[in-house]
């Protein structure tokens, strides 16, 4: 099944996508309050087709965002880096997230180097600790698409990577949840798009640490809580490791399409 969140009336509401059309979950909470529930709420019989719904993003208030750096072999090639031992983790806030459609912005002043990554996103749905791989697949409600959107130039020069990676409209997310039943997580083609041209291209069976072993080595350290985002690293082809670099800028389109799950689209606005 696909999940997803959409506005109605300026409030968010759950729907399940059944090709062209929603149908909206009688249920007045959103997605996270959904997966705290025992069972899942009716369906309506109403059919809304989707071009006429302003969609949300797929969870807007995770307890946490964590973020896996250098999991992808390509992408340590290409940044002279070592395959890690243990995870690289970081940190987004949720004040980044934005769903489909919705624009990348970012003010000059703040920074000038801004980049894309395309991820597969895992989304947590039940509370899990200390659990083994066989338990961590059993805790996953489904997957989406991500974007690590990255100020470099922040990132770089702090040394740490949260402030460069948590900046407002830096993790758009979408456009909808798959579910775990509908996905195979270790063999996805996964690509990036810069205003058409293709950026990134890879499969994530190229993934140093896996999506079970991730979730069951973070669950070691804290408690997974049901809507929790996990992005699981990206592949070689980002903008700051190419030569030229390519920064993204005003009114560019950026497009990460993951098989079996869709395509999440955005624009981006430089601000002075």
């Amino acid at each position: 099944m696909k999940f997803l969140q959409y506005y109605e009336d300026g409030k968010i509401k759950v729907a399940v996508k059944e090709r062209d059309f929603i149908i909206p979950f009688l249920f007045s909470g959103d997605l996270k309050e959904l997966l705290l529930k025992k069972d899942l709420p009716e369906l309506s019989k109403e059919r809304i087709p989707i071009k006429e719904v302003k969609l949300a993003p797929p969870i807007v208030n995770p307890s946490k965002i964590i973020a896996i750096g250098l999991n992808y072999r390509g992408h340590i090639k290409e940044s002279k880096g070592k395959i890690p031992e243990v995870p690289i983790i970081f940190s987004k806030f949720p004040n980044s997230i934005i769903g489909p459609d919705d624009y990348i912005v970012w003010k000059r002043s703040i920074t000038k180097k801004v980049d894309y990554e395309a991820e597969l996103a895992v989304v947590i749905g039940k509370e899990i600790k200390e659990c083994s791989e066989e338990e961590a697949i059993d805790a996953i409600f489904g997957y989406t698409c991500a974007n690590d959107v990255s100020a470099r130039d922040l990132q770089f020069s702090d040394g740490q990577w949260t402030r460069g990676k948590s900046l407002d409209t830096f993790c758009p997310i979408g456009p909808w949840i798959v579910t775990k039943d509908e996905i195979d997580p270790d063999s996805l083609e996964i690509r990036c798009y810069l205003n058409g041209r293709l950026m990134q291209k890879s499969n994530t069976k190229e993934m140093i640490f896996s999506v079970p072993w991730l979730i069951s080595f973070l669950s070691r350290h804290f408690t997974l809580l049901p809507g929790d985002l996990i992005l699981t690293g990206t592949p070689e082809g980002v903008g700051a490791f190419r030569n030229p670099s390519v920064w993204l800028k005003d009114g560019d389109e950026v497009v990460v399409e993951i098989e079996g799950i869709g395509r999440l689209v955005n624009r981006c606005k430089e601000l002075s």
